[in-house]
């Protein structure tokens, strides 16, 4: 969160309206943007956008949702586990997030967020059994969450779906993997990591057509 924040703030410094950024500025500064990910190699990117975000609301809401979510990871999962999945599913969020919408810039930490809430939704499933009335009232507000916030994508074009969607697998699978057995998460990183190399490899056949790569 600190992080998140420090960085929101540092274009005040330069002057920047930091309240409601542009998304040619946040283009120059590191926002995830298709053509320079994939064609150019500025795998950096995944990194510096999961940090990025667009205005005072958007960094609100989200601040909002990691304090919430990590603070119930950070119970169950140890310190290793929690960045491993938070980093692995910001960057399925962001390329899924580029899969879709290849043209778009996006920010913002909600697929690192969602991977979050995954990996909880994850561990609770293996456990499920022994948490029997934990689960279920977990399970359902989980699914009101889903709701809202399938709600909000629909209601504001801004919001990333796929990213969140993207996000939120990646956590699943990584809370299933840590909640067998908590050594499981190199395995996980080393399984999400491939995946990543092949998806990010398969990503440039969206660029086959040159009228399409708009900043050339």
């Amino acid at each position: 969160m600190v992080i998140n924040i420090i960085v929101f703030l540092l274009p005040l410094l330069a002057g920047v309206n930091v309240m409601d950024m542009s998304a040619q500025y946040l283009a120059t500064i590191g926002a995830l943007f298709g053509p320079l990910v994939v064609l150019e190699g500025e795998v950096w990117r995944l990194v510096s956008a999961m940090f990025l975000h667009g205005g005072i609301e958007h960094i609100l809401m989200n601040m909002l949702s990691l304090y919430i979510v990590g603070r119930s990871v950070e119970m169950l999962f140890s310190k290793t586990s929690y960045l491993i999945i938070y980093f692995i599913s910001a960057f399925v969020g962001s390329l899924a997030s580029i899969y879709f919408h290849p043209l778009s810039v996006g920010v913002g930490a909600s697929g690192a967020i969602f991977g979050l809430f995954g990996a909880l939704a994850g561990f609770v499933l293996v456990h499920r059994e022994r948490m029997q009335n934990q689960f279920m009232e977990f399970m359902k507000n989980f699914g009101i969450l889903l709701l809202l916030n399938l709600g909000i994508g629909l209601a504001f074009p801004s919001v990333d779906l796929s990213a969140h969607i993207g996000g939120l697998i990646a956590g699943v699978i990584g809370g299933i993997f840590v909640a067998l057995n908590p050594r499981n998460v190199w395995l996980y990183m080393g399984l999400m990591m491939v995946i990543i190399y092949f998806f990010y490899n398969y990503l440039p056949i969206l660029y086959v057509n040159p009228d399409d790569v708009l900043y050339r």
